[in-house]
């Protein structure tokens, strides 16, 4: 249960850094830098499996349970982590390395993830209702089920909302630093369109798609159709809040790693 505490202690962080937030200089505006940048972008809540275009300021953990034959594999944490914002146009995410539990064999940590966000063009509700931002996504070798080599994944995302509904895009292309041989480039494309209802719910459905355009997997592609609800933002103390949602990928192609994979997401924006 150790990872369970490695999260708490991360939350008890965010509060430390809101108390660090009283000194001078740049973490004195910190969170009012970070209330104008939220401001000025659409207020969608973050889709459970693409990564959003919007910038946010959180801490996230998700738990993810894949069947496999005779029961279940799990993983803690999923490579989620902590959400930040520096400047207006930029985020950072420093994500924990996710801990698996699979139904034989020994516990451990996968890779550690990091990603970047460069926020181009934005319009909040009142004025377009969009956003486009490009990322830079990493990979670090770690752990027990750390790959072979590390990867970079460069991605342009964007989001468009009508009223009560909205999709966020993202369109990634993974390169890892050695291997490729094996692993290939592939290509990652998903989509999620959401309808907001009842001020706190987020219905969504995800379309999930990977393709390979090379190497041992070299024109496979996989498909998975990902219904799911998020409800939130929930008040909880002072700026911290709480979105909680769940959903599960079914894969809609002859191929695919894994289908039926549940996952179970919670967030504390602050």
């Amino acid at each position: 249960m150790h990872f369970i505490f490695r999260r708490i202690a991360l939350l008890l962080c965010l509060f430390a850094v809101q108390r660090l937030s009283a000194q001078e200089g740049y973490f004195a505006n910190w969170f009012k830098r970070v209330k104008e940048t939220q401001a000025e972008q659409p207020h969608w809540l973050t889709p459970l499996f693409t990564t959003t275009p919007r910038l946010e300021e959180e801490f996230r953990s998700d738990i993810v349970w894949t069947p496999v034959a005779g029961g279940t594999n799990m993983n803690y944490g999923a490579g989620k982590g902590l959400e930040l914002i520096p400047t207006k146009q930029t985020e950072i995410i420093l994500g924990v390395p996710p801990y698996q539990v699979p139904l034989k064999g020994s516990h451990g940590f996968g890779n550690i993830p990091l990603l970047l966000k460069y926020r181009f063009l934005t319009g909040n509700e009142e004025h377009g209702n969009y956003i486009i931002t490009a990322f830079l996504g990493g990979s670090i070798p770690y752990g027990r089920f750390a790959s072979e080599y590390g990867s970079v994944t460069p991605t342009l995302a964007f989001g468009k909302g009508f009223h009560q509904f909205d999709f966020q895009s993202t369109l990634g292309w993974t390169i890892p630093t050695g291997g490729r041989q094996k692993s290939g480039t592939p290509v990652a494309y998903n989509t999620a369109f959401q309808y907001h209802v009842l001020r706190k719910l987020w219905p969504e459905l995800e379309v999930n798609a990977t393709f390979w355009p090379n190497a041992r997997l070299d024109g496979d592609k996989q498909v998975f159709l990902s219904p799911g609800l998020v409800a939130g933002r929930f008040h909880l103390w002072g700026r911290l809040g709480l979105s909680i949602g769940a959903g599960e990928q079914i894969a809609v192609t002859h191929f695919h790693q894994f289908n039926h994979a549940k996952t179970l997401s919670v967030r504390f924006p602050f």
